[in-house]
């Protein structure tokens, strides 16, 4: 699949020494809890909490997103949160390498993979846990407390598999994504 170059306004979007380039549109809250790997991609209006962490002293992190990372626009990020024992607490939520978010997604798992896929105006339910290379269809939602295995193909409400992905699938989304950073071009 050959993507088209995608431009932007050079103003609106800040790129950091290890190449990620972050929206100025999108509200990042707790900016010191959230590590970006590196040549990551925040688009316009998405929503990374990383204020909401647990409570007590020191500095932790909330949101780890690893390399080559794409967050489509209006896409949500908040990590997942429980009450243990009678005491509200929020949990840190880990993304692997080269992940796409689609637009309009909202994001509460624990963990997702390396070489995932999640497509547009799907819900990811709290403490979801996702493995490497996983597709998630259009309009996914996926219960809170799931464990996709690897290499599956989810879709619907709620979400169940439907398909097998092949085990090149880490190559192909490992080459979409960085294809995909490096037609993220600015505009002259």
């Amino acid at each position: 699949m050959e993507l088209s170059i995608t431009r932007y306004d050079k103003a609106e979007y800040i790129e950091t020494d290890t190449g990620n380039k972050v929206s100025r549109k999108s509200v990042i809250c707790g900016s010191q809890n959230i590590v970006l790997g590196g040549k990551s991609i925040i688009q316009t209006d998405c929503i990374v909490r990383g204020d909401l962490r647990r409570a007590g002293a020191g500095p932790t992190v909330v949101v780890a997103i690893g390399r080559c990372c794409i967050l489509s626009a209006r896409c949500v990020l908040r990590p997942p949160y429980k009450t243990f024992k009678g005491q509200f607490n929020y949990y840190p939520m880990k993304i692997g390498d080269h992940v796409y978010i689609g637009e309009d997604t909202i994001v509460e798992a624990a963990s997702i993979g390396s070489h995932v896929q999640i497509g547009r105006n799907c819900v990811i339910g709290r403490f979801a846990i996702i493995k490497d290379c996983v597709k998630i269809e259009d309009g996914t939602v996926v219960p809170p407390h799931s464990v996709i295995a690897s290499f599956s193909i989810i879709k619907g409400s709620p979400g169940v598999v439907v398909g097998e992905l092949p085990e090149c699938i880490q190559e192909v989304y490992e080459q979409e994504t960085k294809e995909f950073y490096s037609k993220f071009v600015p505009r002259k």
